[in-house]
């Protein structure tokens, strides 16, 4: 009898196909002993009635049932309010890691492979925070804005991910990409939660990379790179050159790991050019579909389908997207590869073989289903104080008579105008007269210097936001507070 239920979503395009192969493989190495996949309606359909979530509730709730989402690719709609239903399923279930695996695979030529370099690495992504909050405003004629969230917990979930996977995998290194040079507080704060997390595995290295040297260095010498943890944004571009070192989407598995629920999917287009063909290639979902069985200790079944696909590719059998050109080899179809693969199920192949464990392990157990929405913490008991605000202005003025008006804005209050910025970089009261200015402005106020920290309130800052917008546009307001004595906010661009 199947031990644990799966819900199943084909996808689009290619997907049902190639999710057909997949199954049919999955239970000639007796998949279906262990799993039963049970059909949930998600992606175009949805969309096209109006569903933006792309899902149905009898989906939400299937999946919410059972933990698991094993899903092929998925379009997203073309206007009409519908996202990306992939970045929703993630953060709707708080799918908090992206894992995804990059090794070479024999017959799939790509540069590195005729350098004859071998690619093994891992790369772990934060799924919810950073700029996919979706959080946007247009502020002004001229401007947009678009928040990057970072959050502490958010930090150490994934990271404490990251470490017990190179734990679990025998990596010896872990790498963390950021940008922590420029965005010193959000990229600040991710790598140093990452450096935190490294203390409690001290068997294993940690470093860290800025993240356009990571890509330069991905290019040059791949092979320096066991794990890579990055920020969502940072880690979506990462992850997918890193897909381009072993010949395409078509062969990086990926798996959005959570608490209480994952899912497991292949990251490709829906190729609408080839569907219904029978000839799209499954290896992506069928190696998105052994980290599933694995998450789950079903480790034997994935052992030996890990091992019939490596014995396929190494005869040569391929789809039409890859293979040797220099062999006659014919390509096959969807159905003959998997074919292929089931007829290899049993035999190792001659590199990399995956060891084959004699049985499974029940060794999966789901946490129970929270009551009710959780509220995670790291920082508890931090004391803070306001030390003034900054305030963001629709308005064609110069910063010298911006300057002017908030001066007086500013009198007989608590504060005094400490600089205003303009895309960043402060235009007042020292500046370049050649930066460039448009619609929208930073001002900042902090407190007075005969004011002592502590015993002004928000409210005070406040006030001044009102009487501020009496004569001007006010975009945006953001208390600026200390936490611990330590600054709370960054500085400006040239100040």
């Amino acid at each position: 009898m199947p031990t644990h239920l799966v819900a199943l979503a084909p996808g689009d395009g290619i997907g049902p196909e190639i999710m057909s192969a997949t199954l049919d493989l999955f239970k000639a190495a007796g998949v279906m002993n262990h799993l039963d996949f049970v059909p949930v309606e998600m992606g175009k359909a949805c969309f096209d009635r109006g569903e933006t979530k792309g899902m149905s509730e009898a989906a939400i709730r299937a999946v919410e049932d059972y933990g698991i989402l094993f899903k092929g690719p998925m379009e997203t709609p073309k206007g009409g309010g519908g996202k990306s239903i992939n970045v929703t399923a993630r953060k709707l279930w708080n799918a908090y890691a992206n894992l995804r695996v990059f090794k070479t695979l024999p017959g799939v030529e790509t540069v590195y492979s005729r350098a004859g370099v071998p690619i093994d690495m891992v790369v772990v992504r934060e799924n919810i925070e950073d700029t996919y909050g979706g959080v946007e405003h247009r502020l002004t004629n001229d401007m947009i804005q678009c928040k990057r969230l970072i959050s502490a917990p958010g930090c150490d979930e994934v990271h404490r991910f990251a470490f017990q996977t190179a734990r679990k995998l025998g990596i010896k290194k872990v790498h963390c990409g950021h940008k922590a040079n420029i965005m010193k507080m959000t990229d600040g704060l991710f790598l140093e939660r990452f450096k935190r997390a490294a203390q409690d595995f001290p068997e294993i290295e940690a470093g860290d990379v800025i993240v356009d040297a990571l890509c330069m260095n991905l290019v040059v010498k791949p092979q320096q790179y066991q794990m890579i943890v990055l920020p969502n944004l940072q880690g979506d571009i990462v992850s997918d050159l890193c897909a381009g070192l072993v010949g395409g989407l078509g062969f990086a598995p990926s798996a959005n790991i959570g608490n209480h629920i994952s899912i497991f999917e292949a990251v490709h287009g829906t190729a609408p050019d080839i569907a219904g063909k029978g000839i799209a290639n499954p290896t992506s979902l069928i190696l998105s579909g052994l980290m599933m069985l694995r998450h789950l200790c079903l480790a034997r079944e994935a052992a030996l389908i890990e091992n019939a696909l490596l014995t396929t590719l190494e005869s040569g059998v391929h789809t039409g997207d890859f293979g040797d050109k220099s062999r006659p080899t014919p390509s096959v179809g969807t159905q003959k590869f998997v074919d292929a693969i089931k007829d290899n199920l049993g035999k190792a192949p001659k590199a990399n073989a995956a060891p084959v464990p004699e049985a499974a392990e029940a060794c999966f157990t789901r946490p129970p289903r929270p009551q009710q929405m959780q509220v995670i913490r790291t920082f508890t008991n931090v004391v803070s104080h306001v030390s003034g605000c900054d305030i963001y202005l629709d308005t064609p003025l110069s910063p010298v008579a911006v300057a002017d008006e908030m001066s007086r804005a500013c009198a007989d209050t608590p504060f005094e105008l400490k600089l205003i910025s303009n895309r960043g970089t402060q235009v007042w009261p020292t500046g370049s007269v050649y930066t460039e200015c448009v619609d929208y402005y930073r001002v900042r106020f902090e407190l007075r210097k005969d004011v002592p920290l502590g015993t002004i309130g928000q409210s005070r800052a406040v006030a001044l936001m009102d009487k501020v917008a009496e004569k001007f546009t006010v975009c945006s307001f953001e208390l600026l507070r200390q936490f611990d004595g330590v600054r709370g906010y960054s500085m400006a661009q040239g100040q």
